[in-house]
């Protein structure tokens, strides 16, 4: 199956795997890689040596193409846009709009940069600053989300923009990568249908979790921002926990996380002030992003889902087996062959 992100990736399928932090290492992403899609390691948990040994790994795994996504706003990410350079990894993906002089950068090399976007205006801007793709996400993909419905959204970005589309949020199956395709889009992104497969690193208890839950919410206890996440016990109970002890909670957080990333103090402020610049948050959001790292590691990592906070999109109340990569991407191309090859045989009375 061909597409404009086919051509523009080298990947065989329109088909991305998100990047997950925690979840999206190189056994995830050299699995999608093998079976045509695009994986892309999540790097925004790991340090640059880390980084380096991931990339390695996932070399090690495949030889098709895959991604690295990055935080724009990391005092590192100079540094890490370096490393994709030197080691020649096709693309970089972006959670946040990066600067017009890293696209530059990026580009200058070969590497196809593709940011996600959760609204109109702010595809606008990357397509203008010279992103090679763009990955809209609607409201109904899991993680930090917008209000906005996905069959909303896309529609949107594909008449503003004229670089390819990649839609997200709502993702499952070979019907919907068919419907994004007849909307104009380049293929599709899923991040809870790849968290649940057998090559997925998710503890296997934590998946059963997954699979007999339908019910998620948007909150903003986690680390201040729309978050949508399973509804479970912990996440009842952030929701009404107070302010103070929000942010006591993320101050243990923080101090976690410095442990676990190796990341210096100095450098964590630095992050916080180019977050708080970039998202014109409060300094209590700033302080609570410490809390997304480490309560998502208890769930992904630790496997103590009583303890930390499980990232889903609704599309979590669909999904009902663990297929491999290979399984899954195999069924979701020709479920969508299928129904595109009957598409011609329809008529209008």
């Amino acid at each position: 199956m061909r597409t404009a992100l086919t051509e523009l990736t080298g990947v065989r399928h329109p088909v991305v795997q998100t990047g997950m932090g925690w979840v999206a290492g190189p056994r995830l992403v050299s699995a999608v890689a093998n079976a045509g899609g695009l994986g892309i390691l999540a790097s925004a948990t790991m340090t640059l040596d880390g980084l380096a040994a991931a990339i390695r790994e996932v070399r090690e795994r495949t030889e098709a193409p895959f991604g690295v996504n990055l935080r724009a706003d990391a005092a590192d990410a100079a540094q890490r846009i370096d490393l994709l350079i030197q080691e020649g990894v096709r693309v970089a993906s972006f959670a946040l709009a990066p600067r017009p002089e890293l696209i530059a950068r990026l580009k200058d090399a070969g590497v196809v940069v593709i940011p996600s976007v959760g609204a109109r205006r702010h595809a606008e801007k990357v397509a203008a600053w010279g992103a090679d793709a763009v990955l809209v996400q609607g409201g109904e993909g899991g993680g930090h989300t917008g209000p906005v419905a996905t069959t909303l959204l896309l529609p949107q970005v594909l008449d503003a923009v004229d670089i390819p589309v990649i839609a997200a949020g709502g993702f499952f199956d070979g019907r919907g990568l068919a419907a994004a395709l007849a909307y104009g889009a380049a293929g599709v992104a899923m991040g809870t249908r790849f968290l649940l497969t057998s090559d997925s690193p998710v503890p296997d208890a934590v998946k059963r979790v997954y699979l007999g839950m339908a019910d998620t919410v948007v909150t903003r206890r986690v680390d201040g921002m729309p978050h949508r996440v399973l509804r479970t016990d912990l996440v009842d109970a952030l929701e009404r926990s107070g302010r103070v002890t929000g942010l006591a909670r993320a101050l243990r957080n923080a101090a976690r996380f410095k442990r676990v990333s190796g990341t210096s103090w100095r450098t964590m402020v630095r992050d916080g002030l180019a977050m708080r610049h970039g998202k014109e948050l409060s300094w209590s959001q700033v302080l609570m992003a410490a809390n997304t790292p480490m309560l998502l590691k208890a769930a992904m990592v630790d496997g103590r889902p009583d303890l930390g906070v499980l990232a889903s999109g609704q599309a979590v109340a669909v999904i009902d087996d663990l297929p491999s990569c290979r399984d899954l991407i195999d069924r979701v191309v020709a479920e969508a062959t299928a129904i595109m090859t009957a598409l011609p045989g329809l008529t209008t009375g």
